[in-house]
């Protein structure tokens, strides 16, 4: 146990670090805390409570980029992200624990192609360019994101980045939005989860304080790496974990 326990600590650092720089340091924590000996769907929560004091510093410091797109309150926004992740959260809960084990290949498949798409492939709108998602087709979005979020996660902040701008935000604005909507989605999750016995608060204290060391690493690294050789290795950690999770279904 000590030893895994170390494995994991070591392992969150980089998740920080890796969601700090690019993103996908869930990519990293939930196949980690399954190695300590827990389900999938206890490691993705378990992950979810240990990952969110960060989502909510990430949130706060940028407060002030945050803006909702135009005929959109953000207050609209911040219920409907509220509402959304109770809703995925509750979803979760109450998905057996052996179902929840068949659907993370496809999760992390999807989240993995989600993450490589807004990486690699998506162009963000130039300024000026005409918006294609109208207030209220922006609001349907969030919810879906939010509902996704609480029950998953993965990639939620590059399909959050990609509304906000075809929804007319400028991508620093759209950046620093989905930070604040991210924390709100997972605050209504984590207060959920909290209350369950899914959640295993020695192996989420190791994840907090190595992923809030990494984070703080790699905010220091944010302008020596590489960033596109980091969203390579996301997309490759990904590639790899479908591929053994599908095998360990199997």
């Amino acid at each position: 146990m000590t030893a895994s326990l170390i494995i994991l600590f070591l392992a969150s650092i980089w998740a920080g670090a890796q969601n700090a720089l690019a993103g996908g340091g869930s990519f990293i924590t939930l196949p980690s805390l399954m190695l300590t000996g827990m389900d999938a769907r206890a490691a993705n929560i378990t992950s979810c409570v240990a990952l969110f004091p960060a989502q909510l510093v990430m949130g706060y410091t940028g407060r002030a980029d945050a803006k909702a797109p135009p005929g959109l309150p953000f207050g609209a926004l911040f219920v409907i992200s509220l509402v959304g992740g109770a809703i995925g959260a509750g979803v979760l809960i109450w998905t057996p624990p052996t179902v929840f084990a068949k659907l993370v290949p496809w999760l992390v498949l999807f989240a993995t192609v989600v993450f490589a798409w807004g990486g690699f492939f998506r162009k963000p709108p130039k300024p000026g360019e005409a918006h294609h998602l109208p207030p209220w087709g922006e609001a349907i979005v969030q919810f879906f994101i939010s509902i996704y979020g609480g029950y998953f996660g993965g990639g939620i902040g590059l399909l959050m980045m990609a509304s906000l701008t075809m929804a007319g935000l400028a991508v620093r604005n759209a950046g620093a939005t989905k930070n604040v909507l991210a924390g709100v989605m997972n605050a209504s999750a984590v207060a959920i989860f909290i209350s369950f016995p899914d959640v295993h608060w020695l192996q989420a204290g190791v994840v907090a304080v190595g992923a809030s060391f990494g984070g703080w690493a790699g905010a220091l690294m944010l302008k020596t790496v590489n960033e596109k050789l980091l969203k390579l290795g996301v997309v490759a950690i990904g590639v790899a974990l479908t591929i053994g999770l599908f095998w360990q279904a199997a």
